[in-house]
């Protein structure tokens, strides 16, 4: 039900991250599987899925078939399938945008710093819109008045400095990594409902981080599935301000 919920917006968040399993076939070692986090901004869910460990885009694919509205995520290839998918609008994340800057400051200081000023620039645009508790139309509206001229003139300064760098260089790396996926880093100006990055799916995996740490492993598939589920519940939880403790008492 949680999952259905979820897949019923018209706009998700999605990302994975790993979760190690013990391998069968390898006994006392462990292999490299995967959650999928899928969360809904608007009704504040989530849920995570796991199927086999695979990280393949025919597990997305598979869980989104029927999914119509917009989808967020990083640059992960498995996604770019919804980039010409009709009734699906993909948006980027501009978060892992500004890390690819922030680890060129090392490489080229001035070209790093002035995209990473233009980024700060943005995201105050989204501070002021959260400050003053706007509408998302009203969102909209100060984005396509700030942020829109701020995205125009960004785009032509990644495209005059592409030819300008080492491609294989941080700071080209960073540049690349901007301009190829340009066009989804901006469409979040479309609608005030939207947000600037991918940061609300990401916070999800939080709680896979800290549990290997503590269990470290999953004794099977079957394991890591009942830890999807049970991450759904507490993760939901979480999202609701609800105890997850009590909640599950």
């Amino acid at each position: 039900t949680l999952k259905k919920e979820v897949l019923a917006s018209d706009y998700i968040q999605i990302d994975e991250s790993t979760i190690p399993v013990m391998d069968k076939d390898h006994p006392g070692s462990t292999r490299k599987g995967y959650h999928w986090i899928v969360k809904s901004p608007m009704q504040n869910q989530l849920f995570f899925h796991y199927q086999n460990g695979s990280r393949a885009q025919k597990v997305v694919v598979e869980l989104l078939h029927s999914f119509q509205g917009a989808v967020q995520s990083d640059a992960y290839g498995a996604y770019d399938i919804y980039e010409n998918k009709k009734g699906v609008l993909l948006l980027g994340c501009m978060a892992h945008g500004r890390r690819k800057f922030e680890v060129a400051l090392k490489d080229d200081p001035d070209r790093a710093k002035h995209a990473l000023k233009i980024i700060r620039d943005l995201y105050a645009i989204e501070r002021e819109a959260k400050d003053l508790e706007l509408s998302p139309d009203a969102i909209k509206q100060l984005r396509q008045e700030k942020s829109y001229p701020i995205l125009k003139d960004f785009e032509k300064w990644l495209l005059e400095n592409h030819s300008a760098v080492l491609p294989k260089s941080l700071i080209g790396k960073a540049i690349s990594y901007t301009y190829n996926i340009y066009p989804r880093l901006a469409r979040y100006v479309l609608d005030g409902r939207y947000n600037i990055d991918n940061n609300g799916a990401e916070n999800g995996v939080r709680s896979l981080a800290l549990g290997r740490k503590n269990f470290m492993f999953c004794g099977n598939n079957e394991a890591a599935e009942r830890t999807a589920i049970i991450y759904s519940l507490m993760g939901t939880c979480k999202l609701a301000g609800v105890n997850p403790m009590e909640w599950l008492t």
